[in-house]
């Protein structure tokens, strides 16, 4: 286990102003117009693929990897650029972030040839990932302890509508003015959030003195080792050379721990402290939210394809279906945000994923043959009230007791894992649809694959059973 930095080593104490909590909530504004628009990118392209076809002559294969490349370039980079915040200063890689997303949607829009597309979608998964993590970073930078639950609350917000909005909006934007404003619709709010967070979020203190590259460039080739298998396996069926990609990436994982363990013998400072792992909450938190990540990641290709392809229903149609989850996952986060500063959040959490649990066990019920489709918006309102009650108690919970010199590598580890079950989600379920579909009725298919979903959600209910619950005294500022 690596220990805490040194005297010598350890920040300076913030000397600028505290913080107001009205300059707090003018920065989250600044900061979640940005982090709506790159988890909205991770679903909104799926409703284009007839076009992508049809007006740059792509191959499926092609369209697919539209997708793919933005989240393997989203995914792979999140442990390292966490940690860039800590050296260089949060709001710093967030507005380089936002160039780069910025600008990479300008070229997506503009793409002549998938090819072209394909390589600024990886170009927009890169400005992405150095994004995310900042945010949830600043939160709990700029929010004293006592206030962390509320903002976290805006913050799921944010994170469940924009990952449901993505076929809704896109299905808008598609029929109505063309395939490209999917992407050029990214640049002016890119720009908003440039001016905004220059100007509403602070330039915190630099919370790390050095990065260990030998142990950013390990850790780029282990997560995309694992993630690419994990990620294009499924598709390409498992060829015998995708196998050693995953073995070097899962040898790789081992010389990584190895190497944040010896950083201080090393003269340098971790990449991911191991000593975060001794925080309990953000263990079980981490280990929670990659359970969600594999629901959310899981879900929703067999319930499109249960709508659409099992009772032919548009993509606008079948999108509308899901709008009870975007309303009930907004109205209630902010709430549930507010609540998690003052009670529990364990029991906040636990209420969160049995609403999950009753909710992909619904979906596993009624998705069959035979089941009159009405029936499907239960289980759709469940996975709503499930998703407002997770994502702010989780998050609060896991990285409220974080230093703040481990903040950046905190939440890289945290969306990361996030990322990662997503991944994880799609390919299981992607592969339990093939085999259903072999044995069983398409529609019944589609319903069984969500079995491995309702299993690990277990996982997650069990570990967030497990936060403790530290009353915390009020501050004035974490900035």
């Amino acid at each position: 286990m690596t220990n805490n930095p040194s005297a010598s080593s350890t920040p300076q104490p913030n000397k600028n102003p505290p913080i107001t909590e009205r300059q707090a909530w003018r920065a989250l504004l600044a900061l979640c117009i940005g982090f709506f628009m790159i988890l909205l990118d991770q679903t909104i392209v799926a409703v284009a693929t007839p076009d992508l076809q049809t007006e740059l002559g792509a191959s499926l294969n092609q369209v697919v990897w539209v997708t793919s490349i933005y989240l393997l370039f989203f995914a792979v980079p999140l442990l390292v650029t966490g940690r860039l915040g800590d050296r260089y200063g949060q709001r710093n890689i967030y507005l380089i972030g936002m160039v780069i997303f910025t600008i990479s949607s300008l070229a997506c829009g503009l793409s002549p040839t998938v090819e072209i597309l394909i390589i600024a979608r990886a170009i927009q998964g890169i400005g992405a990932s150095l994004i995310t993590p900042q945010t949830m970073s600043v939160i709990n930078r700029i929010f004293p302890r006592h206030r962390r639950g509320a903002a976290m609350g805006m913050w799921g917000v944010v994170a469940g509508l924009a990952s449901l909005a993505g076929p809704i909006l896109g299905g808008i934007i598609v029929s109505a003015i063309g395939w490209e404003w999917i992407f050029f619709i990214n640049v002016p709010f890119g720009i908003v959030s440039i001016i905004m967070v220059w100007l509403m979020v602070p330039d915190l203190p630099r919370l790390a003195r050095r990065l260990d590259f030998l142990s950013v460039i390990v850790s780029i080739i282990t997560m995309s080792s694992i993630v690419f298998t994990i990620q294009q396996g499924p598709d390409l069926g498992w060829p015998i050379w995708i196998w050693p990609i995953l073995v070097v990436g899962l040898a790789l994982a081992v010389v990584f721990v190895r190497l944040q363990a010896t950083a201080t013998k090393r003269n340098t400072e971790a990449l991911v402290p191991l000593d975060l792992f001794t925080i309990k909450n953000f263990t079980l938190g981490t280990i929670s939210i990659t359970t969600m990540g594999f629901a959310i990641g899981g879900i929703f290709i067999p319930a499109m394809l249960f709508l659409q392809n099992g009772h032919h229903l548009s993509a606008q149609q079948a999108g509308l279906y899901m709008v009870p989850i975007a309303l009930f996952s907004g109205s209630l986060s902010p709430f549930v945000g507010r609540m998690s500063d003052r009670i529990n959040p364990r029991v906040l959490s636990m209420i969160g994923f049995s609403f999950m649990l009753a909710s992909i066990f619904g979906f596993v019920l009624v998705m069959r043959d035979g089941v009159p489709l009405w029936c499907i918006l239960i289980p759709v309102a469940l996975l709503g009230i499930g998703n407002g009650f997770v994502w702010s108690p989780n998050s609060s919970t896991s990285l409220r007791d974080v230093p703040l010199h481990h903040m950046g590598a905190a939440s890289g580890v945290y969306n990361a894992t996030r990322q990662v079950g997503s991944v994880v989600g799609a390919a299981v379920v992607g592969a339990a649809m093939q085999i259903g579909t072999a044995y069983t009725a398409f529609t019944t298919a589609m319903g069984n694959s969500l079995i491995p979903v309702v299993l690990v959600l277990v996982i997650g209910l069990i570990s967030v059973s497990k936060f403790e619950y530290k009353p915390h005294m009020r501050e004035s500022s974490h900035s």
